[in-house]
């Protein structure tokens, strides 16, 4: 990571007021405008504003600006950090908000039902909860269980949706694929199917008797019209 220069305008003004580097390369140096850093120099910004020297903060030394002030095409460069602070890593479960801590016991209780392949330890890590909470929710002892209710830790904004996936993706490595029975399939093995007889025989149509139709109708003509009599007398 890339040292940054702390208090730029301070530093800007302290350059103007003490060195006879030009504007250019004090703007270049603070991350500034020309023009901001000449208007420093007429009075006409930063009033009010006390200089920072650099060379207490060890962000420049004597020999650079020197240097810069013999060269105005030279730019000048930040000095290294004499010690190096390491970068602060989180440790420990995940700092969630007051107001939704009260959500933690849901968002648990989702996890431990939808994904129980996941980890003690991961679980406190997406939700920032503890061991033996997760331990009471799992096994109904929780002092709120009767209350308690499923909800997805990302929708309560309690993890991000990469944060689960990754640590769903770390408890599934190593993890024997789900049998057949274990997913509920009903369909037999394709190398049952492939035995079964199968046959493109298609029934034969039968015939259709023209005389037996027309017999047919014309005995129903004649039972229609000894009805209409009957009913007339």
């Amino acid at each position: 990571m890339a040292q940054q220069l702390l208090m730029p305008k301070a530093t800007a003004v302290w350059l103007v007021d003490n060195t006879a580097l030009s504007f250019e390369q004090i703007a270049t140096f603070c991350k500034l405008h020309p023009l901001e850093v000449k208007a420093i120099a007429d009075g006409e910004s930063a009033q009010g504003i006390k200089g920072l020297d650099p060379i207490a903060t060890g962000q420049l030394s004597r020999d650079e600006i020197a240097r810069a002030e013999g060269n105005p095409n030279h730019k000048l460069k930040i000095s290294e950090p004499k010690v190096r602070v390491p970068d602060n890593k989180r440790k420990g479960p995940r700092y969630t908000p007051v107001s939704k801590r009260q959500d933690r016991p849901n968002a648990i209780l989702w996890l431990v039902r939808n994904h129980p392949e996941l980890k003690d330890a991961q679980i406190s890590r997406l939700v920032g909860t503890t061991k033996s909470t997760i331990e009471q929710i799992r096994e109904r002892t929780h002092w709120n269980s009767t209350n308690l209710t499923a909800m997805d830790p990302v929708t309560l904004g309690l993890c991000t949706q990469i944060d689960l996936d990754l640590e769903v993706e770390r408890a599934s490595k190593g993890r024997p694929l789900p049998t057949a029975a274990e997913l509920g399939a009903t369909l037999e093995a394709s190398r049952e199917t492939e035995k079964l007889p199968f046959s493109y025989e298609r029934e034969e149509e039968k015939e259709i008797d023209a005389d037996a139709v027309f017999s047919k109708l014309k005995a129903l003509k004649s039972d229609r019209k000894d009805e209409d009599e009957d009913d007339a007398y």
